[in-house]
């Protein structure tokens, strides 16, 4: 049975969106799906986010949909409520990791130090999500990270883009890479669905090209 981790492995790339309006999700995840990337974490950032979750899970069954920005336990329910099949947090809170773990959802917490990953590790997540990457010493860091912590893997976030995109994924430890800038808001905000579909194109066969 494929997992998400799995999914995600195979495709290298998470589009990460602030959808603003319900009705640019169906049209979002179908542009991503035609360039090659059938999945999408919608940020619970706008008050129609689990709206635009339950819509595309509805729409486009086929597609991965998760919620990122997950802070509470309340943000747990409301996602996963939604239809969320995995849940992303920029941070680590324990207690928030435990709630949707007890409700069965595969949780990916946001790690930049080693004490993170060790606290992450004993929360019972063994994918994390590496926040702000390039900020926080990007590959080197996560070289750094590979010999003492085996057992974690990454899904680095934060500054990452085409040009960068292919370095990371060459990272036996990096799961896949997410990222905004294929479609950022000002992408969205003009209805940019060409330009959305380009970049996706682009960062899907950069993806499907990794060395596994």
């Amino acid at each position: 049975m494929t997992t998400v981790i799995d999914r995600l492995s195979e495709l290298g790339v998470l589009p990460v969106a602030e959808i603003e309006r319900v009705d640019q999700a169906g049209r979002l995840v179908d542009t991503l799906a035609r360039a090659g990337l059938p999945c999408i974490e919608v940020t619970l950032r706008t008050p129609v986010a689990a709206e635009a979750i339950q819509l595309i899970r509805t729409r486009r069954p086929d597609v991965l949909v998760g919620a990122g920005t997950v802070l509470t336990v309340q943000d747990v329910d409301v996602a996963l409520d939604s239809g969320a099949q995995f849940l992303v947090s920029p941070g680590l809170n324990p207690g928030v990791v435990a709630h949707g773990q007890r409700r069965g959802a595969t949780f990916i917490p946001g790690v930049c130090t080693p004490t993170e990953v060790e606290a992450a590790v004993s929360a019972g997540a063994s994918v994390l999500k590496f926040f702000p990457a390039e900020l926080a010493g990007g590959i080197p860091f996560l070289k750094a990270l590979a010999a003492p912590y085996p057992m974690v893997r990454f899904i680095p976030t934060g500054g990452i883009d085409a040009t960068n995109l292919g370095a990371y994924l060459e990272l036996p430890n990096v799961v896949a890479c997410g990222g905004t800038w294929m479609v950022r808001r000002s992408l969205l905000a003009t209805d940019d669905f060409a330009t959305i579909g380009r970049l996706a194109a682009e960062a899907a066969t950069i993806g499907a090209t990794r060395v596994r």
